[in-house]
């Protein structure tokens, strides 16, 4: 089973990117103190993202209309959303000296140049389009086809996958009020509901089709002996009901992230212990 660990394709730039991000989460964990249900959380998603990309399992994507599917829910839905439930950005912020963030983090966020960009990735609307068409785009045939003969539209394909899924589903799960986050509470309630309908119907659309979308895996030759409508089907409903599972369940991740920020400002306004005494104490008594 060894041979499952060696790429098919192998990519030193993703390589290198996740062996940093998870060695500044391993460096960054020993300064800040992680509770270990997040931990779990990152070092799954970061298995599954190693498992889709960087393993032999890319080979039977390349080969496989269902298997493709699978891939593109790993890097686009779960793995990005386990990794973003672990709430990363401070522990991997830790992990840096404290020189490189005077240094090098804050000028950069004060920067005109970085405000233009996060403008840009970051805007609620932009994003959940983004997320919405990255998948959309990839599911037409004729780029289909283009990305499975071009290795670098393969790479840019699966890239813009994680990178979609990794901005939106940090939008989504921002435990922050708005502001300082950038997407109001309930819309991170909504958002996955109105992105997983177009994939809803795409998926039901593959799913029924009674002609043979993706004759690419055929030319390229299937990794396995199914038949062509059936893999097509199998690939219709992997798109369809497990990305629709996973953004329902981020939806009511939210949703309690939501009822959290919503019970906040109670407790903020009770009144302290022993205030009371104290006025009942300072009060003047009547004349009998």
């Amino acid at each position: 089973m060894l041979h499952w660990l060696i790429p098919y394709e192998f990519s030193p730039t993703l390589l290198a990117a996740w062996l940093l991000a998870a060695l500044l989460y391993l460096r960054g964990a020993r300064r800040r103190r992680v509770p270990r249900a997040r931990q779990a959380y990152f070092w799954t998603g970061m298995a599954l993202s190693y498992f889709a990309l960087l393993t032999y399992f890319d080979f039977y994507a390349l080969h496989q209309f269902f298997v493709d599917r699978i891939q593109q829910v790993l890097m686009h839905h779960l793995a990005p959303l386990l990794i973003m439930l672990a709430y990363p950005l401070p522990v991997w912020r830790a992990a840096l000296p404290l020189r490189a963030r005077s240094r090098m983090l804050r000028p950069l966020a004060r920067s005109i140049a970085w405000r233009v960009l996060a403008t840009l990735l970051f805007n609620p609307l932009l994003a959940t389009v983004t997320f919405v068409a990255v998948v959309l785009v990839w599911l037409i045939p004729r780029m289909m086809t283009l990305a499975m003969l071009d290795w670098r539209l393969y790479w840019l394909m699966n890239v813009s996958m994680l990178a979609s899924g990794l901005i939106y589903w940090g939008l989504v799960l921002d435990h922050r009020p708005r502001p300082p986050a950038r997407m109001a509470p309930g819309l991170r309630v909504l958002s996955p509901a109105l992105s997983m309908t177009p994939q809803i119907l795409v998926g039901a659309i593959i799913t029924f089709s009674k002609t043979d979308l993706y004759p690419i895996f055929s030319i390229c030759g299937r990794a396995f002996d199914i038949n062509v409508m059936t893999d097509q089907q199998y690939g219709g409903l992997i798109t369809w009901v497990p990305a629709a599972v996973i953004e329902a369940i981020a939806a009511l991740l939210a949703l309690r992230i939501w009822m959290h920020l919503s019970a906040g400002p109670r407790g903020r306004r009770t009144q302290p212990r022993g205030v009371g005494n104290r006025v009942a104490t300072v009060a003047p008594r009547r004349a009998p």
